[in-house]
């Protein structure tokens, strides 16, 4: 996993910043923070903060101006300041702005000079923000010495001299690691301490690693340790963490890269993480929040299941607390609509006119052991394409298989639609149009693009959906090894 640093050197083309709703003002400071620029003056000044994620993706907490003499202040008594990475912005020019560290309760001074930033920063009456630039020191010496390492290996002309050049680099690497360890054990509960135990990633044992046989390698032990351990260090209550760029990153790569791309095994592991986020406001919002997008955008097929689970088992519960009615609304209508062609399911019944004899077709009564159901229209650019190589896929390869189709022409009138099946071969197809809009398929199979194409078993129930020619037959061949290794299991002796 790449490790996040803190202060960036790299120019930032675009900067986003959305500003964030005020909330009401109760007794009780949350921080104030006097700001002296020893060069600027007579100029707008903000308080930006990160949420999950890394820049350029960056949050306006406050914004107010230097006096004459370059000085500022940020005062607030918000109820709902958590704390976090924070970033003193000056004017709207990305490059002109340095990190620190905030607290709820901060007090502090902090006196900065805009040729140096983000260099130079003094803070007064914040030892942990002193102890954040002596951390930020040591990584720059740190980062000088990789630089080193990686022209000496360019360099290099022996094996034993590239080996003894990586073996500098991990020396560094476990370095620094221990000094963040070591800050940990010394700071316990500080919120850089919380940010050092939010970054640690897994170190794997060394091997060998044996089954339990101990005979038989554990070809799988990394993987499942890394997995296992993955979160070890992540205070999922610490809600400070969402005001950083650490969350968004790792909640990624553990999604990504080691969680099984099936809905259970997403199902399962997202309930695993809100329950370790439960009773914290930002940290399960956001990983509800990250969740569903995550769920609702995936080319993963199969995907969508997640989305409609976390709608009826979250949002529908209350627990989208942040959403009012009508956004609500919006996340259960969508569900619903999703929910009766999830895979799995039994596929909706479409009764549709044949496009050519006029004969009502039902497509549950289409005797096939795959039923492909095509959606598209005539004037598709798309279809017109992909159309034709479905035909050569189903002439060589899905018809030996006992494969069926039959199409929904979504549009256009029968004329146009006869021409394009004699066009493209489609003759041995049951093709369906709907001229009076009576079938309601665009909901039953959330269609709103086109092709649209859903592969259904022998008893109709759902095996693939928005499919293409490319991954059709090897859908089918992952069903048929998974009924062979069934009746292999069933019929193994007991």
């Amino acid at each position: 996993m790449k490790r996040i640093t803190f202060r960036t050197q790299i120019l930032i083309a675009t900067l986003l910043i959305m500003s964030m709703a005020k909330p009401s003002f109760a007794v009780g400071d949350s921080y104030h923070i006097q700001l002296k620029m020893t060069d600027v003056k007579d100029t707008l000044v903000y308080l930006v903060h990160y949420y999950g994620k890394g820049r350029p993706t960056i949050f306006i907490t406050d914004s107010t101006k230097l006096d004459n003499n370059g000085v500022a202040v940020f005062d607030s008594k918000d109820p709902a300041f958590v704390g976090g990475i924070y970033i003193i912005l000056l004017g709207d020019k990305a490059r002109t702005n340095f990190e620190f560290l905030l607290n709820k309760g901060d007090n502090m001074s902090i006196t900065a000079t805009k040729s140096k930033l983000p260099d130079g920063v003094k803070f007064k009456n914040s030892p942990e923000n002193e102890r954040f630039e002596e951390y930020v020191d040591y990584l720059k010496g740190y980062s000088a010495i990789q630089e080193k390492l990686k022209e000496e290996i360019k360099v290099a002309t022996t094996t034993a001299d590239t080996d003894a050049i990586r073996k500098k680099s991990i020396d560094a690497s476990k370095k620094l690691t221990d000094y963040r360890r070591d800050y940990v054990k010394k700071n316990p509960g500080s919120l850089l301490s919380a940010i050092f135990n939010a970054m640690e990633t897994p170190e794997i044992p060394e091997g060998p690693h044996f089954l339990e046989d101990g005979v038989t390698k554990d070809s799988t032990f990394a993987y499942r340790y890394y997995k296992t351990h993955y979160w070890d260090g992540f205070n999922f209550k610490d809600d400070r963490l969402i005001y950083t760029p650490l969350y968004d990153p790792r909640i990624d790569e553990y999604f990504s890269k080691l969680v099984l791309p099936w809905p259970d095994s997403v199902e399962k592991e997202s309930d695993e993480l809100l329950a370790k986020t439960k009773g914290t406001k930002d940290m399960f919002h956001y990983t509800l929040w990250w969740l569903t997008r995550n769920a609702e955008n995936s080319k993963v097929m199969g995907m969508d299941e997640v989305f409609v689970y976390l709608v009826e088992n979250y949002y529908m519960k209350g627990d989208a607390f942040w959403l009012t009615n009508d956004e609500l609304s919006k996340y259960q209508e969508r569900a619903q609509k999703i929910a009766p062609n999830v895979i799995g399911n039994v596929a909706p019944e479409i009764k549709l006119p044949n496009v050519a004899t006029k004969k009502e077709e039902s497509m549950l009564g289409l005797k096939a052991k795959y039923t492909l159901v095509v959606f598209y229209s005539p004037n598709c650019g798309h279809c017109q394409h992909e159309i034709p190589k479905l035909d050569s896929l189903y002439k060589a390869v899905l018809k030996e298989k006992g494969v069926k189709v039959y199409t929904v022409a979504t549009e256009t009138d029968d004329s146009t639609i006869n021409k394009f099946v004699k066009k493209n071969n489609m003759q041995e197809w049951t093709n369906t149009w709907d001229p009076d809009h009576t079938s309601d398929y665009h909901n039953k199979y959330d269609v709103y693009s086109t092709p649209t194409i859903y592969l259904l078993d022998e008893k109709k129930i759902i095996r693939g959906k928005r499919l293409d020619h490319g991954n059709i037959a090897s859908v089918i061949e992952m069903l048929e090894r998974k009924a062979r290794d069934k009746e292999k299991a069933a019929n193994k002796p007991k």
